[in-house]
């Protein structure tokens, strides 16, 4: 089996019997918020019922969160799920997308039989969207997928280029779909959103996730933020009903009340990535300067099995289309578990 993402701790387990410590998967290492938990536990009991297909009251709950009307808002199963029924609705011959970045949106497109263009991120600038990128887009490309910040990368695009894209794929006839599923774990969030702009653009969707903020990626839940009012209906004709759980929708509406605990990981992560980044670099190893919950970097020394046989995943990014084998992207954990993986890559290099 060839699994393609991190996050593979049954892989793990079953082969070493016990779980691993986890730096493959951009998930918050506080562990699922108390609210959440408890939300699952009370939701058990109607599982005998179908779930809301509408997902009415999570729906709510973002409307009064993200401050745009309920219509406007369509849950999935996690953003994969609804990155397969955006390529399904809009149906697009020819779609941009950097290279690297989540690899999804590549492999959604292709089962639509969609033409991918590749635009190429340069090593020497750091992997950042660059200018030229406007160049891209033309009116033969029907979709443009962007991630903010991006994956595997960690980097924002400034927000005067973000808004000369949007105008640029407006011009162009293009829909620009921005992925801003880690955007909360940024030092400023709204300043990096394009949120503001959803009214004025009927061309934009955004699309983000419970997943990684909260750490549910067992619960499998995001949303897509849209002003267009046909989206929403067809974004749910392009797949399965029913594809968000009573368990995901009740999860959801009690995540959005953990203000506290998303301030406390905030705090973690602004103070921990800067420490994490340094001792990669006092290690020799060259690394992109991440913004999000995560770091890029590269070692020429192979990583991911000496580190396994210390009980530690890491993600390989060699299957990311524009890097190779030697680049590594790791998450960033508490302080003594960043220890950690630096004690142990120190053992690696020794």
């Amino acid at each position: 089996m060839d699994w393609k993402h991190g996050g593979d701790w049954a892989g793990f387990e079953r082969e070493y019997g016990a779980p691993p410590l986890d730096f493959s998967a951009n998930v918050s290492p506080l562990g699922a918020p108390e609210g959440v938990k408890a939300a699952l536990r009370d939701a058990a009991g109607r599982v005998d019922r179908y779930p809301d297909p509408f997902c009415r009251a999570l729906r709510d709950a973002l409307a009064e969160r993200e401050n745009v009307p309920a219509g406007q808002i369509v849950c999935g199963n996690g953003a994969a799920d609804l990155i397969y029924r955006i390529v399904w609705a809009l149906r697009p011959r020819r779609a941009l997308a950097a290279a690297p970045t989540f690899s999804e949106y590549g492999a959604a497109l292709r089962t639509a039989g969609c033409t991918v263009v590749s635009y190429p991120l340069k090593r020497e600038n750091e992997f950042r969207l660059g200018a030229d990128f406007l160049e891209f887009i033309t009116p033969e490309t029907d979709a443009v997928f962007l991630c903010e910040p991006n994956n595997p990368t960690g980097l924002t695009t400034p927000r005067p280029l973000l808004l000369k894209i949007l105008e640029r794929c407006r011009n162009s006839g293009t829909w620009l779909i921005a992925d801003e599923c880690f955007n909360d774990f940024l030092d400023e969030p709204e300043e990096h959103s394009l949120r503001p702009w959803l009214t004025e653009f009927p061309n934009l969707l955004i699309l983000k996730a419970f997943t990684k903020l909260y750490a549910m990626a067992g619960v499998r839940l995001g949303y897509v933020l849209s002003q267009d009012e046909s989206l929403p209906d067809a974004l749910r004709e392009a797949g399965p009903p029913w594809n968000v759980s009573t368990l995901a929708q009740a999860a959801g509406a009690a995540a959005l009340r953990e203000t506290a605990y998303v301030r406390r990981l905030r705090r973690l992560i602004q103070a921990e990535r800067p420490r994490l980044l340094e001792g990669l670099r006092q290690l020799g190893l060259e690394v992109i300067p991440g913004e999000a919950n995560y770091l890029l970097f590269q070692s020429q020394r192979p990583l991911v099995s000496p580190l396994r046989e210390r009980g530690i995943l890491l993600r390989s990014c060699a299957n990311y289309e524009g890097l190779d084998e030697t680049w590594y992207r790791t998450v960033v954990r508490t302080h003594e578990e960043n220890q950690r993986l630096l004690t142990a890559l120190k053992e690696v290099f020794l």
